[in-house]
């Protein structure tokens, strides 16, 4: 299965929307999409996942590259509405814990897409 990536960025802060499944075949587009991402410096990017029908270890292994990759200049790397089996690799793994994980994409952001 292909996996789309739409990035809109505003003021500092960026909302990744993924669809699709992230896996082994899959992650190094979501790794390419990130790197660009943070080449162009956002402090906050929140990845949304509600579009996520899988995601396996190599997936959750982009999104804590990217996490230490965010943290090391004081930014942050939030989840928001991840699927049941998303969400559920998240609590199994601790990762829910890392992650800052939002039902849905948080109401300022949205605001901002629409005003840019």
């Amino acid at each position: 299965m292909e996996l789309k990536v739409v990035t809109q960025s505003h003021a500092g802060q960026a909302v990744m929307a993924v669809f699709g499944e992230i896996d082994l075949y899959t992650a190094p587009r979501l790794q390419a999409e990130f790197t660009r991402l943070l080449e162009t410096g956002p402090d906050r990017v929140v990845i949304d996942m509600s579009g996520v029908e899988f995601c396996d270890s190599t997936g959750m292994n982009v999104l804590l590259s990217a996490l230490k990759r965010l943290r090391e200049r004081g930014g942050t790397l939030e989840v928001a509405a991840p699927r049941p089996a998303v969400r559920k690799i998240l609590q199994v793994t601790g990762l829910d814990s890392v992650f800052t994980v939002h039902d849905t994409v948080p109401a300022d952001l949205l605001t901002a897409e629409h005003q840019g």
